[in-house]
């Protein structure tokens, strides 16, 4: 009777995390270097550790040391962590695996922007919504010369984007490129 008790605490305790968990799809999100993660642990022996993938693409773990989890789904990792707790160094281990915060979805965007930089990206972000993001044109700044370099998947190098920024400021939506993880915005100076 015990043990079909601490079945269904151990169940209940990962559904509710599952469904509850900030908002990230498990299924889909890809962790990356530089991403924070909370690591709990919840039986036998409670732990409860943030943790920030290293640029090797592990984590460090209570009792395992180190993950690999670049690359790995939230559901992935959690998975992991606890069939290698539960072979050998904890009976009955529940785990719970959270993003904190996402820093490896960036983008970058220089040139004649007011505050230039990396800024992290979000769901839908867009040429226009990024130039926003970092303060808009400087006075030199051309709208019609914004560039975007793409990596490439396949090898090193990037695809070059033009995007003509005053055709959206002219409600042309189609002309406003959805912004991927690394893509690099340039803002080109206007030549009077």
């Amino acid at each position: 009777m015990k043990k079909c008790l601490m079945y269904i605490a151990i169940f209940s305790i990962v559904l509710f995390t599952f469904v509850f968990s900030k908002n990230v799809n498990a299924e889909e999100y890809k962790v990356g270097i530089g991403d924070i993660l909370e690591v709990r642990i919840l039986k036998p022996d409670p732990s409860n550790d943030r943790v920030t993938v290293s640029p090797s693409g592990d984590i460090s773990v209570a009792y395992l040391g180190s993950v690999k989890v670049k690359n790995k789904t939230i559901t992935e990792i959690q998975r992991i962590v606890q069939t290698r707790l539960a072979n050998g160094y904890l009976k009955y281990p529940v785990v719970t695996v959270s993003l904190v915060e996402s820093r490896s979805r960036n983008f970058t965007i220089t040139g004649e922007i007011n505050n230039p930089g990396s800024y992290s990206l979000t769901e839908n972000t867009t040429v226009l919504k990024a130039i926003s993001v970092a303060g808009g044109f400087t006075r030199f700044g051309s709208k019609s010369k914004v560039r975007i370099l793409r990596p490439r998947g396949d090898r090193p190098g990037y695809t070059k984007i033009e995007v003509d920024v005053s055709k959206v400021m002219d409600g042309d939506a189609r002309a406003d490129i959805v912004i991927e993880p690394g893509d690099i915005i340039v803002i080109s100076e206007s030549f009077f």
